[in-house]
């Protein structure tokens, strides 16, 4: 079924064939065709675009137009057949190869499925550690942006922490560095709603007089989405809050720090 919504465009004209794009799509809605980015199917691209800042020729913009609705079952679909060698890499057989680029582009399209071991920090984690000084700093609860109500009392003039899943886990200092005076809310911006999302934000935005937020997320490019959906929520309440994105490597490290644009 078509709907108007919004929806990624490719310029073929501007676009140099790197991939970049292909790697950031957690949906696995671009492809290289004939050494071009071009889109799959209308119905595998939620419109949140993380795929954006990835393009270093700016080729690929947001538009709104009548497209067929974003289908997550679909996109399930695609996925697992493209793990399981078809998919897009079907078509691709058919097509001419694009010529070898120094990029290596996974076909899963997100590198958080991919299976990663530390084996220095696991024999200091077997380590006893004594927990007579350690507290937590959760201040409130429910925790899950899905439960939280946009009218609960904590959330008003808070300093507002929107944390990916998994950086509590990754990051081992999370109650000191990041949760203490902060009001958290934890998600996940691949397998959740994303549109629910957005919508919930909006409405904290429009009637809680949030002070400040502080998106945390991880070094992979489904959780590139939870910035976009707060900048979305932000522009649709029409106001202006500080907001920096923060970025945790799989090792624990912060590896880049930059404010939200309006």
């Amino acid at each position: 079924m078509k709907i108007k919504r919004k929806i990624v465009n490719i310029d073929e004209e501007r676009c140099n064939g790197c991939g970049q794009c292909v790697s950031a799509c957690a949906e696995g809605a671009i492809d290289l065709v004939d050494g071009k980015a071009r889109l799959v199917s209308e119905n595998y691209c939620d419109g949140l675009a993380a795929c954006l800042g990835e393009c270093p020729e700016g080729a690929i913009s947001i538009v709104e137009r009548e497209a067929d609705a974003f289908d997550p079952e679909a996109v399930e679909h695609h996925k697992n057949s493209i793990e399981q060698g078809a998919g897009s890499g079907e078509k691709q057989a058919m097509a001419p190869k694009p010529e070898p680029r120094t990029l290596d582009v996974l076909p899963c399209g997100c590198p958080s499925t991919h299976i990663q071991m530390f084996g220095s920090s696991c024999e200091a984690a077997d380590r006893p550690v004594s927990q007579s000084d350690i507290s937590s700093a959760l201040s409130h609860w429910p925790v899950q942006i899905k439960l939280v109500p946009p009218a609960a009392p904590f959330l008003k003039g808070a300093d507002l922490l929107v944390a990916s899943d998994c950086t509590p886990v990754a990051y081992p200092n999370f109650h000191h560095d990041f949760l203490k005076g902060r009001v958290v809310l934890l998600g996940c911006p691949k397998f959740d709603d994303a549109e629910e999302y957005v919508n919930k934000f909006h409405d904290i935005f429009r009637t809680t007089s949030i002070r400040s937020v502080t998106i945390l997320i991880m070094e992979v490019p489904c959780c590139s989405k939870m910035p976009l959906i707060v900048q979305q929520a932000l522009a649709l309440a029409k106001t202006s809050i500080p907001a920096e994105i923060l970025t945790v490597s799989a090792r624990g490290a912060i590896v880049k720090r930059q404010e939200l644009m309006p």
